[in-house]
């Protein structure tokens, strides 16, 4: 079921907030986990790849207290905590998760194949993809598109801390614009911040559809299931 085979990025602010030493709020993360799980049951085949925020960001470190990589490194391992709370909440909800990573422990987590990973969603099981690609300088947008694209996913979303894409912060802008439809052509040319760069482009050539959407369990269902909410981002011409 292609068409219903997503994956979803997360910040790890849905885990918790590090500025407020809440680093796992595990109200928040049951809810998410419920969310995910009755997509499931929808028959929605999904792989699930979270940011590290909560506990670690690179941009902690200000004044090169420690190497750039060594600090991609933590944040990468950030994730696999934010990876093994998720899916131990799933579990509790009676909802199979595996945790996969590009790095070796396989005592706790399964080591990442695409094909391993294709028989895993066939059989209802959530995949939390963790540390990130495995590699340093790359994002957990990097992640998401590649992940969807070794699984075969043909939707991504993104969800965020406000409504979709716009012109400019809407957080420190209140007149920023808010764009409903955009192109991958569009956005490029208008150097709108939807997510990494790189990942973007990446996105934009294997045609992928994303959807940008401010994160809550009851919006995360309704943007998966194309309820008209956020940013729609594609090939496609649309209106924007």
């Amino acid at each position: 079921m292609p068409n219903k085979r997503i994956v979803i990025k997360f910040s790890g602010e849905v885990m918790g907030q590090a500025r407020t030493q809440t680093n796992f709020d595990f109200q928040q993360i049951k809810a998410l986990a419920q969310a995910l799980k009755k997509l499931v049951e929808s028959d929605y085949q999904i792989g699930v790849v979270i940011g590290g925020g909560n506990i670690f960001r690179g941009r902690m470190i200000k004044n090169m207290e420690i190497a750039a990589v060594t600090a991609d490194f933590m944040g990468m391992l950030a994730t696999m905590m934010n990876a093994l709370a998720l899916k131990g909440v799933l579990e509790k909800l009676g909802q199979r998760a595996v945790v996969m990573s590009p790095f070796g422990c396989t005592s706790v987590w399964e080591p990442y194949s695409a094909a391993h990973a294709k028989k895993l969603l066939d059989y209802k099981n959530i995949l939390i993809f963790s540390g990130g690609t495995g590699k340093p300088h790359f994002t957990t947008d990097t992640a998401l598109v590649l992940r969807a694209m070794q699984i075969g996913a043909q939707q991504i979303f993104k969800a965020t801390n406000v409504a979709g894409v716009y012109s400019s912060d809407p957080q420190k802008n209140k007149k920023a614009k808010f764009y409903k439809n955009l192109t991958y052509q569009q956005a490029m040319k208008k150097h709108l911040k939807v997510m990494d760069a790189s990942a973007f482009k990446m996105a934009a050539k294997n045609n992928l559809s994303l959807t940008v959407f401010k994160y809550s369990p009851s919006n995360l269902a309704k943007a998966v299931r194309g309820l008209n909410l956020g940013t729609q981002v594609s090939n496609a011409r649309r209106q924007s």
